[in-house]
């Protein structure tokens, strides 16, 4: 079965440096495009465009940032990513007004509300106002404090993603049809990139992602632009496709992966895992880091979205707007389902999380 192996793999790696790093990864994930401060504004890549256009949201307000993160303009690390930048900017902008701990704070909890699911934005804005508070008691630029932090936090994450990157690629055998599921970002990217150059042939099996297509739009062309060969495939494909062997394994992101191994990711995760474990193909998600504050199913507060958003496509209707509708951001795969979480340090078995797999960045 696909979760046999329940021993921990610890696998040690030399770390790729950060300009190798940024050398095999695609514009979308390059790290100056997804999110940054240039003193008046934040700037955003812009996500909901690509890959029809290559620009960026300008926002100069942490309200800004808040819609811009609602309505999707960033995804996966892109909402954390914005919204530090975001309390950079409300420190400028509040600078030499005594309201400027409150004001941060205001920005703090709009911010953390913007997508429930994925807790990192919350640690990520918690952290930088606590070292913004400490900047303002010291006289020190609050502001400079936050963006300092943001560079090293940024450094971390893509270290990371390299050792992540390193391990996943030692899990693909050249000939490989990989399945993945909406937009499994850098850890994922940099995987195919690193297994393709050890001379690795693999196919990438994308489903579209509906409704907002990020298969489609992020993940096919963000593949195919590291020179992986890409087959893009609707949401209702998978089982069909692996019934015919055309994948052997099967990768995603996690927005969070709880402490009893239940895996949190874009709606439609779930099913796959289900069909991947019907046909003995290994599932694999890559690991942020560890919520302490999530340990089980219980703990997960799922996104759900507007309804309206899944009555039409790209704006354009697909049914009539009197038709009921649901819209689940995300679903919840058991830890049976899943074949091993692969962190920095390696790779984990779902079931042995309790104490923890990661530090938080």
């Amino acid at each position: 079965m696909t979760y046999q192996n329940r021993d921990t793999q610890i696998i040690q790696y030399k770390p790729l440096s950060l300009l190798q790093i940024e050398a095999m990864l695609p514009h979308l994930l390059k790290r100056k495009n997804i999110a940054s401060y240039d003193g008046n504004c934040v700037f955003i890549g812009n996500r909901k465009d690509y890959p029809f256009k290559k620009d960026f949201i300008s926002c100069a307000t942490v309200e800004d940032v808040a819609v811009a993160i609602e309505t999707m303009v960033t995804q996966g690390v892109g909402p954390w990513i914005a919204a530090v930048h975001a309390m950079a900017m409300q420190a400028d902008l509040s600078k030499n007004k005594s309201s400027l701990v409150a004001d941060l704070n205001l920005a703090k909890e709009r911010l953390a509300k913007t997508r429930p699911t994925n807790t990192l934005i919350r640690y990520r804005v918690e952290e930088v106002f606590q070292l913004a508070k400490g900047a303002i008691e010291s006289n020190q630029d609050p502001a400079e404090t936050i963006l300092t932090r943001i560079d090293q936090l940024l450094d971390e994450m893509y270290t990371h993603y390299g050792l992540r990157g390193q391990i996943g690629a030692q899990q693909l055998e050249d000939g490989d049809g990989v399945l993945t599921m909406c937009f499994a970002e850098t850890s994922f990217i940099l995987a195919m990139s690193i297994a393709k150059q050890g001379g690795k042939k693999l196919t990438a099996y994308v489903p579209e992602t509906r409704p907002y297509l990020q298969g489609a739009r992020l993940t096919a062309p963000s593949l195919q632009e590291v020179g992986i060969e890409v087959k893009l495939i609707t949401d209702n494909m998978p089982a069909a496709i692996m019934a015919e062997g055309k994948i052997q394994k099967y990768m995603t992101a996690a927005d969070l992966i709880t402490l009893d191994g239940h895996v949190v990711n874009k709606v439609g995760t779930f099913q796959n895992a289900i069909a991947a474990h019907a046909h003995n193909i290994p599932f694999y998600a890559f690991a942020w880091g560890c919520d302490y504050n999530k340990p089980d199913r219980a703990s997960i507060e799922i996104e759900y979205r507007d309804p309206s958003e899944i009555r039409s496509c790209r704006n354009i209707a697909t049914t009539t707007d009197d038709i009921g509708a649901l819209y689940p951001a995300f679903d919840i795969t058991p830890p049976k389902y899943v074949s091993g979480i692969i962190t920095r340090h390696g790779i984990l078995s779902p079931f042995d999380l309790k104490n923890g797999y990661e530090e938080e960045n």
